[in-house]
């Protein structure tokens, strides 16, 4: 495989949707067929070429530079290889991505990771609103891999969460948890109100205030020994590094909840 450097010419008038831009099909391309490529714009298309300029690389890595604030569905459903945005992404980053890695060197946009069944997304920014949570319509939000958000998330982060890791290394809005079926979502900062509302199963770490209480009435103390468990899930959030480095070091306090919805997940605040 060979990457290529696609360098975004101008900020597009309408929003661009770039989930043909896939790091294996581009590999198998000529540069004269990869300027060709039909690019969603509004409601009609525009060619590749009149949005990017085209540079091969040395390496397979497929990178998107410049402000792509407006760029919507970058690595949409990817299923391996190197994606890197050198830049702000828009709507939809990652969504549905099933292998490989794709990493943001800016903010991400709404539904970041939504739906994602494997890979790694790192996002070097914040995130907006649905991150890791389900695309409109739909049941289930993200059943595997792992997003990394190394700023602030939106509201209803990990809505509908069914599976995968998802690693805040600040704080998350509103609704955060909400419906949670299973997976573990880890927050280094604060969460916003009526978090874990009708979260079913699965873990949630919250570390921005050790002299939080639970979430909500309907989440009580849990009285079990998880030492091991706490001690598997604590080394594996730490590898991240930043403030999850230390929780190997630290105590718990730990809830379970939402009781309204079976009072199965379980909340976490490290002391």
């Amino acid at each position: 495989m060979s990457g290529w450097t696609l360098t975004l010419r101008r900020p597009p008038p309408l929003r661009l949707d770039l989930r043909t831009l896939q790091p294996a099909a581009l590999a198998a391309l000529g540069a004269a067929e990869i300027e060709r490529l039909p690019l969603g714009h509004g409601r009609g298309t525009l060619a590749l070429a009149e949005c990017f300029e085209l540079a091969p690389r040395s390496d397979d890595t497929l990178v998107i530079a410049g402000d792509c604030g407006r760029c919507d569905r970058l690595g949409w459903q990817m299923d391996g290889g190197r994606l890197l945005v050198d830049g702000p992404a828009g709507d939809y980053a990652g969504a549905g991505l099933r292998a490989g890695e794709l990493r943001v060197l800016g903010p991400a946009g709404a539904l970041a990771g939504c739906e994602m069944r494997g890979g790694t997304l790192d996002v070097h920014g914040s995130v907006g609103d649905f991150a890791a949570a389900a695309l409109p319509g739909s049941l289930d939000g993200m059943r595997g891999g792992t997003l990394l958000v190394r700023g602030n998330a939106g509201e209803r982060l990990a809505d509908r969460l069914r599976r995968g890791s998802v690693i805040v290394f600040g704080d998350a809005g509103d609704w955060a948890a909400s419906r949670l079926v299973a997976g573990t979502l880890a927050v280094a900062g604060r969460v916003g109100a009526h978090a874990g509302y009708g979260m079913r199963r699965g873990s949630v770490v919250v570390m921005g205030d050790p002299d939080a209480g639970p979430p909500a009435a309907s989440f009580v103390p849990a009285q079990d020994d998880v030492t091991v468990f706490w001690r598997l899930l604590a080394r594996d959030l730490a590898r991240h590094g930043g403030a999850f480095a230390e929780l190997p070091r630290r105590r718990i306090v730990r809830h379970r909840g939402d009781l309204a919805a079976g009072g199965l997940g379980e909340w976490i605040v490290p002391r």
